[in-house]
């Protein structure tokens, strides 16, 4: 990996000059800040990939900047690195919204390994969303709710096409019943499973002359979506 930003806060000065030279010679653009106040101002003004905090700092310490970062921007990656060995400190760290904690003393290696597994991730997630599946002979608008071929044209509700793009992403695999209703309404609640199963059911007739695709219903477990 080339040319990726990383903001880097560290008050400790030795530590600092030893792990931004490592992360440059793996070719990462390092701007390190040596207290959280100058970390946040450097991000305001930057455009970085990922952020690496210490806890321990001057003027602002970790848990604030992150705090403060998560304000401005939720999606980019923020590692920890800490003396702090607690239990307490780690949960902390991560209700904050960091995604990952690592104790001092620290291997780059493995903050690199870190690094490269966040970044991979941060660019899948910014890839854009398909818009347009081909569905037998429909194809399906995710964003205007429509299924539509040359000679006809259905109108599905948000919660519709919602669930068959969820089932589209995950074709040929189960998904489990909570699953589903936590990704289409952020809860497992009985009522929503109420309907869920109304939803499925117009999915089902919509689809029904449609060769080789099928809802299956897995009794205890959840549905698969089968597109032979």
């Amino acid at each position: 990996m080339s040319n990726f930003k990383i903001l880097y806060t560290e008050d400790d000065e030795t530590l600092a000059f030893l792990t931004k030279d490592n992360l440059e010679q793996n070719s990462y653009n390092v701007t390190h800040c040596p207290d959280g106040k100058s970390g946040l101002e450097s991000f305001k003004n930057e455009d970085f990939d990922i952020c690496i905090f210490d806890i321990m700092m001057p003027k602002m310490d970790g848990f604030e900047l992150a705090a403060e970062i998560r304000k401005l921007n939720t999606d980019i990656p923020i590692i920890f690195l800490s003396a702090k060995t607690l239990k307490e400190d780690r949960i902390k760290g991560l209700r904050l919204g960091a995604d990952d904690y690592l104790v001092k003393p620290f291997s780059i290696e493995e903050l690199i390994l870190k690094i490269e597994v966040f970044l991979k991730r941060s660019q899948k997630n910014n890839k854009p969303e398909k818009s347009i599946y081909e569905i037998g002979k429909y194809q399906f608008d995710t964003k205007n709710f429509i299924l539509f071929n040359a000679d006809k044209k259905i109108g599905l509700t948000q919660r519709e096409a919602e669930l068959l793009k969820l089932f589209l992403d995950n074709k040929n695999s189960v998904l489990k019943r909570e699953q589903i209703l936590t990704a289409l309404w952020g809860t497992d609640d009985y009522f929503m499973g109420r309907s869920l199963d109304v939803f499925i059911s117009r999915l089902r007739k919509i689809l029904a002359n449609e060769k080789g695709i099928s809802i299956e219903n897995l009794h205890g477990i959840g549905f698969r979506f089968v597109i032979e």
